[in-house]
């Protein structure tokens, strides 16, 4: 018997084995140990057909070491034991779940993805503290309605199961941040999905959707919207107004249409290529002020419309597959392309070999053939464009259409009446008098008040903000930036809508006072100035400022009470000389930087 026992005691497989009779595969003692310390217990990719008792029971039942005489130290002390809170069930071969899994009610993490399941247990409901439940990859065919009882549930992966319905409690899922629902069989979404307010993260690709409810529209909180490859033909016009999204995927599906976004002023990336579209408008645009990505690739497009200038921050323009003939030349201008992909185009205006340099070269093209059409001595109307005594032009096009009033890049100490004259009773919304040698605010901007929300005064001599540009009480979004400014006068507080203001390469030293009391404000960029303080009760106060940027500045310390700042998304702090938080914290990230401050307020 002792050789037996010694026999066994050295089979480095014996803690795995299971007695005859036992229902299921054992659990190592050592594991299940661990688990009672730690709360978490991970039991992925070990071939399980079925759970064993003891894990479910791993709460209620004495462990097997205290029926021993054994001494106990104080780390082994079982009695002291943590709930579990953490399991992990992934890649194996289980193809039910046991009702026991409510002798669980502590779990705040279940993940048993990549299994064979058919079904989830009712008792799912009874685990009242879960955050995040991982059903992905299974064969589910339903869900039962107990789970939408959870009422903390924060992330709920059901993608890639056989799911053809939802339960109609749906919407009680009142914490839900996180839903993945892709690669299902779901022909409908319940209305209820407007009760899921919290949702960031919606994923329903690859599934049989003919529409989408209007009611979708009610998740105020959602940025990222994947509705990839189903069989949508027209999108709900309510969808226009999630001004919280960020992301919206629509690829492969029928669309033959886009909706307008006229409330979507935070979209970043617009996916619709695969579709039907034939026409690509101004109205779908103009509110796009945000978009960095917009992918048309294989439509049926035939033109691309003037307004495509107004996305300004465009990096990637994908076009690829469609039926484009001709190019405005003003694409030319967009500063932050980066990709434009024309490939599968009739094009008859660019050669071949112009289309095969790149991008930047591209570009380049373009902007050259504008300066061709302004300089051409057979320029057909005179309507379009009228001659300074400078010999410089004004662009109409742009002012009628675009409602752009431009004059740039032309190293004018002042700004031609000329250029004002032109307006007429244009409602201008951008005005571009960067790069010249202003010393002032042109006076006459004034007359602009009741439309303009845009003015980019970047790149010139200016040493102080004139009282001008304070009655611009619709502007959202000023640039200044590389000026002489050391301060900003206390009335343009009164620009109550203002959201962006770049300041960036200034001789600012504090960050202006005037800006803690303009509540609109959401991104502040202050890099490559002298700032040596900022008052984070101030900052925290700003409720909708996301980006802060304070890169390269005069910062000694930085105030451990910015970690309170919890709405910034974006803080940048690097190139300061202050020595806490270090350059390992700052590369962690904004997340990273504001938890390291907070663990920093005294207490």
């Amino acid at each position: 018997m002792a050789a037996a026992r010694r026999g066994r005691a050295g089979d480095p497989r014996a803690g795995f084995r299971r007695d005859a009779g036992e229902p299921g595969p054992a659990v190592p003692q050592g594991l299940i140990r661990a688990a009672r310390k730690s709360g978490q217990l991970n039991l992925a990719g070990r071939d399980l057909s079925e759970v064993p008792a003891n894990v479910w029971r791993i709460n209620l039942d004495i462990p097997e070491e205290a029926h021993q005489n054994l001494s106990f130290g104080a780390a082994d002390r079982w009695w002291e034991q943590t709930d579990l809170t953490k399991l992990i069930l992934a890649s194996n071969k289980l193809q039910c779940l046991s009702e026991d899994v409510r002798l669980l009610p502590a779990l705040t993490v279940l993940d048993v993805h990549d299994n064979q399941l058919t079904s989830i247990p009712s008792a799912i409901g009874f685990l009242e503290n879960l955050q995040k439940l991982n059903v992905s990859h299974n064969k589910l065919k339903n869900i039962p309605e107990e789970l939408t009882q959870l009422r903390h549930l924060k992330s709920l992966l059901l993608q890639h199961n056989e799911l053809s319905h939802l339960p109609d409690g749906f919407g009680q899922l009142i914490s839900l941040e996180e839903l993945d629902l892709s690669n299902n069989q779901l022909a409908t979404i319940p209305s209820s999905f407007a009760s899921l307010t919290s949702l960031v993260r919606l994923n329903l690709a690859h599934n049989q959707l003919r529409n989408l409810p209007a009611e979708i529209s009610a998740m105020k909180s959602l940025k990222q919207l994947d509705c990839t490859k189903n069989q949508l033909e027209t999108i709900p016009s309510e969808l226009a107004s999630m001004a919280s999204l960020e992301q919206l995927y629509l690829r492969k599906n029928k669309l033959q249409y886009l909706p307008e976004f006229p409330s979507c002023k935070l979209l970043k990336e617009l996916h619709v290529g695969e579709n039907q579209i034939e026409v690509l408008s101004a109205e779908h645009l103009k509110h796009l002020n945000s978009l960095c990505v917009l992918e048309l690739r294989d439509n049926k497009l035939k033109s691309l419309p003037d307004e495509i200038t107004l996305l300004q921050g465009l990096e990637r323009l994908d076009l690829t597959n469609n039926d484009i003939s001709s190019l405005p030349c003003a694409l030319g201008n967009l500063p932050q392309l980066k990709l434009l992909a024309l490939e599968g185009n009739p094009l008859r205006t660019i050669r071949r070999d112009m289309l095969q340099k790149g991008t930047q070269e591209l570009l380049k093209y373009l902007r050259s053939k504008i300066q061709d059409d302004i300089t051409s001595p057979n320029e057909a109307s005179p309507v379009t464009a009228m001659t300074l005594p400078s010999e410089s032009r004004i662009n109409i096009h742009a002012i009628t259409t675009l409602k752009v009033l431009e004059y740039s890049e032309k190293q004018a100490a002042v700004i031609p009446d000329e250029i004002f004259n032109a307006v007429g009773s244009n409602s201008i919304t951008t005005v571009n008098f960067s790069k010249n040698q202003l010393n002032e605010i042109p006076k006459r901007i004034v007359e602009l008040k009741e439309s303009v929300c845009d003015v980019n005064l970047g790149f010139n001599k200016l040493s102080s903000i004139s009282l001008e540009s304070c009655v611009l009480h619709k502007l959202t979004h000023l640039d200044i930036r590389n000026n002489f400014l050391t301060s900003l006068p206390e009335e343009m507080e009164a620009l109550i809508r203002l959201q962006i203001i770049n300041l960036c390469f200034n001789r600012f030293k504090i960050l202006p006072n005037v800006l803690y009391r303009i509540p609109t404000l959401e991104t502040i960029l202050l890099s490559n100035n002298q700032v040596g303080s900022i008052d984070p009760l101030q900052i925290r106060k700003m409720d909708k400022l996301g980006t802060l940027d304070l890169k390269n500045n005069d910062l000694l310390q930085v105030p451990p009470e910015l970690g309170n700042c919890v709405n910034l998304r974006t803080l940048l702090l690097e190139g300061n000389p202050f020595r806490t938080p270090r350059a390992a914290i700052l590369a962690k990230g904004t997340a990273a930087v504001l938890e390291y401050l907070r663990s920093r307020i005294p207490t």
